[in-house]
This record gives structure tokens, sequence and C-alpha cells, in this order.
């Protein structure tokens, strides 16, 4: 299934229903008097939060929603039927733009969460709700309100406790896939991972969710690769796991990879920096001599950030990673 992570959605609610005009006309009772009912109520259009949901795949192919109309009014003092309310159900975490100023309307990071997006028409009235002592024959109703049209962007912000931030290739995928059930595609070639991945992971009578950003390059906050596109998901977490790649391969040392990925989320957001922020030194497996990561750790835990030195693969390190996250948290 793809992953959709944004949708521009239009929304029409019902018009109101008309109000009748019409007199009551029976044999032997001469001057009825008027006995139009009032026109039904439009229905409206609710966006509502549902953990059923995953992505906003429905409104990507389905970007126009109308509501029910309010039933017209009629004689004999009958009222319309109002309209159905029309509920559009989407992931948690989805944010409800104006799309066309970027105002926020409404942040469904809850369950049941929901904000009435636009709202239907109000019935019109009949003419027996303009009778008086001195008006005892109106002839004349109204028509119902149109419902409301609007234009929104829904924008999808995964909810996480911990977000696993690192260049493409680095072990990110291994990681979350060795501590928790998520199973996403991993191979041996940078940006395996396009979307992504959550995973539930349980360890000592604790549960949290882990987020597996896709691949961040140097750049990514200014639209580079992936960037902009996923960099966002990461706001939302409370804790960001920087895992950089120690192996033999890499062509960039460990305090660079490290300080890159740093200035890439303060340049996009400098309130990340506030986040609670360690550091994973991966696929020790891959290093000869453990002492050749020595340097790495004193130089990264000398800007203030703990580092771990662990292996994805063999597991070797993550139970010590998995403590320090769930002290944290």
């Amino acid at each position: 299934m793809d992953f959709i992570d944004e949708s521009k959605i239009y929304l029409k609610a019902g018009n109101g229903g008309n109000g009748c005009c019409s007199f009551r006309r029976e044999k032997y009772v001469p001057r009825g008097g008027p006995n139009g009912g009032d026109g039904g109520k439009g229905g409206d259009i609710i966006i509502e939060a549902s953990p059923h949901f995953h992505t906003l795949l429905d409104q990507r192919y389905h970007p126009h929603y109308k509501s029910e109309k309010g039933q017209h009014g009629q004689g004999k003092n009958c009222a319309g039927h109002s309209g159905r309310d029309l509920v559009i159900h989407v992931p948690l975490g989805t944010l409800v733009k104006d799309a066309h100023t970027g105002e926020v309307c409404a942040d469904l990071t809850e369950a049941g969460q929901s904000f009435v997006a636009a709202r239907g028409g109000k019935g019109g009235r009949g003419n027996a709700q303009f009778a008086t002592s001195t008006m005892q024959a109106p002839r004349y109703c109204e028509p119902g309100v149109p419902g409301e049209e609007r234009d929104y962007l829904l924008v999808l912000k995964l909810l996480a406790d911990v977000g696993l931030v690192g260049f493409p290739n680095a072990g990110k995928s291994t990681l979350i896939s060795k501590v928790s059930s998520a199973r996403p595609k991993i191979a041996d070639y940078p940006f395996t991972t396009l979307v992504p991945n959550l995973g539930m992971v349980r360890w000592k009578g604790s549960d949290f969710v882990m987020a597996d950003i896709p691949g961040i390059i140097e750049g990514a906050h200014k639209g580079v690769g992936l960037g902009l596109r996923f960099l966002k998901h990461i706001e939302r977490t409370r804790i960001i796991v920087y895992v950089v790649d120690l192996s033999p391969e890499n062509t960039r040392n460990p305090q660079e990879e490290f300080a890159v990925l740093r200035e890439e989320l303060k340049a996009y957001s400098e309130q990340l920096l506030d986040l609670k922020q360690f550091v994973v030194l991966n696929k020790a497996d891959l290093l000869p001599k453990k002492d050749q990561a020595k340097e790495a750790v004193a130089f990264i835990r000398g800007t203030g950030y703990p580092c771990f030195i662990a292996s994805a693969l063999t597991g070797e390190g993550l139970d010590t990673v998995l403590d320090e996250i769930i002290k944290e948290l």
C-alpha cells in the first residue's frame, strides 16, 4: 500500500431545504390559514481521527466530498428531514489546514477527535412561521441557506515516541526490525526505505512506538532528496535517535556524519533541538577492533549527547539503547 501523507480535498456541505408556502384547504374550513412547514438543515462534513487508518490514501484518490441536502418543507406543517452528516476518517496525527491561507484549523492527535470542516445550510422557514395577528395569510416563505464550500490540505505527521534519523544505508531499518514487529524492506543500497515505518517495541514491561524515518542527506531541509517530505514526521517524536554508520566502508567519518545530521535537523526546525536526543554508532560488528570507535564516542559525548556502540544486525548493545529509551520516556 502506498504511503500518502498529504492530500488536498474539496468539501461541499448540504444545502438547507426550502420552506413551504401552503394553506389549509378542507371542506367546511374557510380561510384555513397557512400550514407550510420548514425546510430541513443540510448535513455537516466532519473530519475525525481514527486509529484504523494509517495513510491519506482514500483522500488522495477521492478528494471531493458532499453531504446530503436538507429536504424541503411540505404542507400540513410537515418539516423536511435534515441531511445526514458525512464523516471523513483520517489517521491520528493529521493536521487540517486551510488550502488557501495555510492556517491550521485542527490538529487531530487522539482517537475520536473531530472537527466540523463544513457546516450544512440552515433550512428555510415555511409560511406558517410568518403568520401574525395582522398578517394571517402570509404568501411567502424562506429559501434554504447554501452549505459551506471549503478547500483543505490534510497533512499527516506520524505519532511516535522515538524517531530514528540517519543517512541512507545507516542501518535504521535493520534496527527497527530487530527490536519491533515491523518488517521494512532491507537491502544493501541507499534509499531502500522510501516510506516511514512504524514499529511497536515492548521492552521490560514497557511499550513504545518507534519510527524509521527515510534516509536524510545533506541539504534535506532545503528539499534535497526526500528531505522535506519526511522531516516533518520527526516533529512529533519525544526522542530522536541518530543512527550513524560505523563501518569501514562508510566514506564519511562518524563525527562528520553526526554533525551533518544535527545541522540538518536544526536548519529544518530549531525546536527539534529541545527534544531528548542521543546517538547510536551502528554496524559495530564490521569493525575489526572496537577501540576504533572510541574517538567518535569521545567526540559525540563531548558535545553533550549520550552515545552508544551497537550492532543492529547481531543485536549487540541494543539492550543498553532500549534501557536508555525507557528511562527517558
